[in-house]
């Protein structure tokens, strides 16, 4: 019976984290079809959108910690996760601060990819000549400051790795899908109350146990945090991101697709080209991955009033030098100890699934 128990576990701990990998992929590429009539229109249809979200940062130009240009997938690259609140509410505060930061990098030679959330609550260092920045504060910030460049930049500062691309999504993007879809399955962990899209106080008030959400409700679930901390939210955006994914890719939202891609196209900015995106998507569709989540160390250090996030230096030098191994780099930091995290299982995510289910 344990054994059974633990398996299960294992397996349900194993589904949630490549879920995260789908996160990164299927927004982009996911409704990206093999086939003909419906499957064309939304090809073409993709590629339009793919093609409005793209963002020419850094005039198309690597990272200067780069020695020579790349080219996904011929070459091992990372990518950098922004999920931004551009409510309409908070639009006339200029660029807002980001809500979630994840760092990626994919490893096409052994077809691996492993990755970071980065607290919001980080203090770091952010500098910006053209912008006259230069102060330690939180790393959300560097995207008010100077939107997805300058986060790139302060990612970079931090880990020491380059970031040759990034993807940003706001909260219009992820109430739009989930109103295509006509609402997920969530089994919510806890009972809370929050305010909804509008800023709206006790707007939302949900029981914990088993339900269907509207968009509404779901942003709620995966924004909420005043009931125990970043880390515990980060668990709730990822049983909504599995639930999204869960419900995006039955056979029967086969026809809610052209308004997945609108809402998408409207709502995501990326440096990645529309090519570039399905060299991706056959990477994904054609290879078993493996998947190894990385867990940054650190607590609490409020200053003056004002709650930060103190990441340990130690677990960020061996983070960036996992990461640095992916890339097929130079260590940045070639003298701290190796990356090791017993919660930091790597598991085999199998090849994509085609809509009819089978590979």
């Amino acid at each position: 019976m344990d054994n059974g128990f633990n398996g299960r576990q294992r397996a349900s701990k194993y589904k949630r984290r490549r879920r995260i990998l789908y996160w990164i992929l299927i927004p982009i590429m996911l409704l990206i079809l093999v086939g003909v009539g419906y499957g064309t229109f939304l090809f073409s249809k993709t590629k339009l959108a793919a093609d409005n979200s793209y963002d020419n940062v850094r005039n198309g130009q690597a990272s200067t910690l780069r020695t020579k240009d790349i080219d996904p997938i011929k070459d091992s690259f990372s990518v950098l996760i922004i999920g931004v609140d551009t409510s309409e509410k908070r639009a006339s505060d200029g660029n807002p601060r980001s809500d979630s930061l994840i760092l990626a990098t994919v490893n096409v030679k052994d077809a691996r990819v492993e990755m970071t959330s980065i607290p919001r609550d980080s203090y770091v260092h952010i500098q910006s000549d053209k912008k006259g920045i230069d102060k330690y504060t939180k790393i959300n910030a560097a995207h008010a400051f100077g939107g997805p460049e300058l986060t790139m930049q302060t990612v970079e500062e931090k880990f020491q790795v380059p970031i040759d691309y990034y993807v940003r999504f706001d909260f219009d993007a992820f109430l739009k899908i989930i109103d295509a879809l006509g609402g997920i399955d969530v089994d919510v962990p806890v009972s809370f109350t929050e305010q909804n899209s509008k800023d709206e106080a006790n707007a939302i008030s949900l029981k914990k146990g088993k339900q269907h959400l509207n968009s509404e409700e779901a942003l709620a679930l995966a924004r909420t945090r005043h009931i125990d901390n970043d880390i515990e939210r980060g668990k709730r955006q990822q049983l909504i991101i599995e639930s999204i994914v869960n419900e995006a890719t039955k056979f029967s939202s086969i026809n809610k697709y052209s308004s997945i891609i609108d809402a998408v196209g409207q709502n995501m900015k990326t440096n990645l080209t529309f090519n570039q995106m399905l060299s991706i998507a056959k990477f994904g569709m054609t290879n078993n991955i493996e998947i190894k989540s990385l867990n940054l160390e650190g607590q609490d250090a409020p200053q003056n009033g004002v709650y930060y996030y103190s990441l340990n230096e130690d677990s960020v030098q061996s983070v960036a030098n996992e990461f640095a191994n992916e890339l097929n780099i130079s260590k940045p930091f070639p003298n701290a100890t190796p990356y090791q995290d017993e919660n930091s299982d790597t598991k085999t995510i199998p090849k994509c699934y085609t809509l009819s289910g089978q590979e």
